[in-house]
C-alpha cells in the first residue's frame, strides 16, 4: 500500500482546542485537510519560545502588537507569516496572505491564507482571527451587578 492510498498521510493528531470525545473518553482526533488547519491555527498562535524543545517554532506576530497601524505592519506580518509557513508547515504551498488590519484600535486583525496541500493538489482558504490584546468581556458596556 502506497503512502497515498493511507487514510492518514497527511498527519493525524488531536483537534484544536484538544478536546474528549464523549462516547469513547478519548481525545478527538483530526486527519487530513483538517489536520493541515488546525497545524496552521496553533502555528500562528504559537510564539517562537513557547515551546521547549522547539524554541524556534511559532510566527512572530505576537512582536507587532504595539506597532501603528500602516503599510510597514502589515507587510511585517505577512512576512512573519510566510516564513512560518516555509520552516514549519511543509505539507503546503502558500499562495496568498493577507494581513487585515482594519480592527487594529481594538485589538484584532485578520489573516486569511490561500494555500494548497501538495501530496493531494487540493487548494484551500482560512480566515484566522488574532486578538493582539485578550478579554473576557462580551458586551460593549459593562454590566454592574448589585
Amino acid at each position: 500500500m502506497s503512502s497515498h492510498d493511507d487514510a492518514g498521510f497527511l498527519g493525524r493528531g488531536w483537534a484544536f482546542p484538544p478536546r474528549v470525545n464523549g462516547y469513547t473518553g478519548g481525545a478527538v482526533l483530526v486527519e487530513q485537510a483538517e489536520d493541515v488547519a488546525d497545524s496552521l491555527r496553533i502555528l500562528m498562535s504559537t510564539r517562537p519560545g513557547e515551546r521547549i524543545m522547539q524554541a524556534d517554532y511559532g510566527c512572530r506576530l505576537h512582536d507587532l502588537v504595539f506597532e501603528t497601524n500602516s503599510p510597514e505592519t502589515r507587510s511585517a506580518a505577512e512576512t512573519a507569516i510566510r516564513q512560518a509557513v516555509l520552516f514549519y508547515e511543509p505539507r503546503i504551498t502558500l499562495h496568498r496572505v493577507e494581513v487585515d488590519l482594519v480592527d487594529w484600535l481594538e485589538g484584532r486583525m485578520s489573516v486569511e491564507l490561500s494555500y494548497s496541500i501538495d501530496a493531494t493538489n487540493s487548494r484551500a482558504n482560512m480566515v484566522f482571527p488574532f486578538y493582539l490584546t485578550e478579554g473576557t468581556l462580551v458586551s460593549d458596556t459593562p454590566v454592574m451587578a448589585l
